[in-house]
């Protein structure tokens, strides 16, 4: 009875091909902005990360409340227990990304997020018993090749960045990979988990950030240090990262976390150049090889990934009606 009852919610839960392609949108424009926008928060105005983070889930939560309010949705009951791993992995997944993004170039901070995909693979495979063909696993040498060429030879490379964006990578995948699966284990749709997951994140951060950041709100004279400009700015990114993270769940619990990896390429293109335009990023020939290797990589997954959806799912035009 309880198969028959999940089947039934999976059905009524099935977005139409024209509410997939909205998120998918809403979640490139959104994702290149909030780099450009975070990266600009942190170079021009220096306000702490962890405490960006918190006040992007806090947003995002207050965001939710109104969705709720409107009736966009209706919260579920969730046992805590079931959300600490996934809040937690969320914490680490913005944390660790933004710190990327503060230590390294854009370029850099954007390639090494592609390695995100081989290390869902990687996950799926141990832990899922998720098996990929050998056509598809090779397209993870010249990802790797690419990310490595361009990352080794930009000329802000330090340790310290590529730890965190490796950290970053590691973390992201894992969450990425437990949205999905969370959504089916607990029958719940991506807004009503984010609903439960934003708050405690938040709360989560508040514990660590007097520990971590103490010493720099000491230093600016906690908030009064940062202008009315520079709080509006950090609100702004606060309701772009909303609409990342609402996006984000969006594209995995209705479709797949590689789906979710391989929409990205427009943003990883565009976020790139903007990169390079906005804060003047390095690109030399050796680098711009490797961007060519890390494109031609998941270009190839997703014309693999594509070609074996086609031969084991149905025509998509045998039952729909657009």
């Amino acid at each position: 009875m309880k198969n028959f009852k999940f089947k039934k919610y999976r059905m009524r839960s099935t977005p139409s091909n024209s509410f997939v392609t909205f998120a998918i949108i809403l979640n490139i424009s959104a994702s290149i902005s909030i780099v450009l926008l975070n990266k600009w928060i942190y170079t021009v105005h220096g306000f702490p990360n962890v405490s960006l983070t918190c006040l992007h889930f806090i947003v995002t939560t207050l965001g939710l409340f109104v969705c709720q309010k409107l009736d966009i949705f209706q919260p579920k009951s969730v046992p805590i227990s079931k959300m600490i791993p996934l809040a937690l992995t969320f914490c680490g997944f913005v944390v660790f990304t933004n710190l990327s993004l503060e230590s390294n170039t854009v370029g850099t901070y954007q390639l090494i997020k592609m390695l995100t995909t081989p290390c869902i693979m990687v996950i799926q495979t141990l832990f899922y018993s998720k098996n990929f063909s050998t056509s598809i696993r090779l397209t993870v040498v010249p990802i790797a090749v690419g990310v490595t060429l361009y990352s080794y030879y930009d000329v802000k490379f330090n340790f310290l960045g590529i730890f965190y964006a490796s950290i970053g990578v590691v973390v992201t995948s894992l969450y990425q990979v437990w949205v999905g699966e969370k959504q089916h284990e607990l029958q719940i749709n991506s807004m009503q988990l984010l609903y439960y997951q934003a708050p405690l994140s938040a709360f989560l951060l508040m514990l660590v950030i007097p520990f971590i950041e103490a010493p720099v709100y000491s230093i600016h004279g906690a908030m009064g240090h940062w202008d009315l400009n520079t709080l509006s700015v950090v609100f702004l990114s606060g309701l772009i990262a909303f609409c990342v993270n609402l996006s984000i769940f969006w594209i995995i619990g209705n479709t797949s976390p590689m789906t979710y990896n391989m929409a990205g390429h427009l943003k990883f293109c565009v976020t790139l150049l903007m990169g390079w335009l906005i804060f003047h990023d390095s690109l030399t020939l050796i680098q711009m090889s490797g961007i060519i290797f890390t494109l031609t990589g998941v270009t190839a997954y997703t014309h693999l990934k594509l070609k074996e959806q086609d031969q084991v799912t149905p025509l998509p035009s045998v039952v729909s009606k657009a």
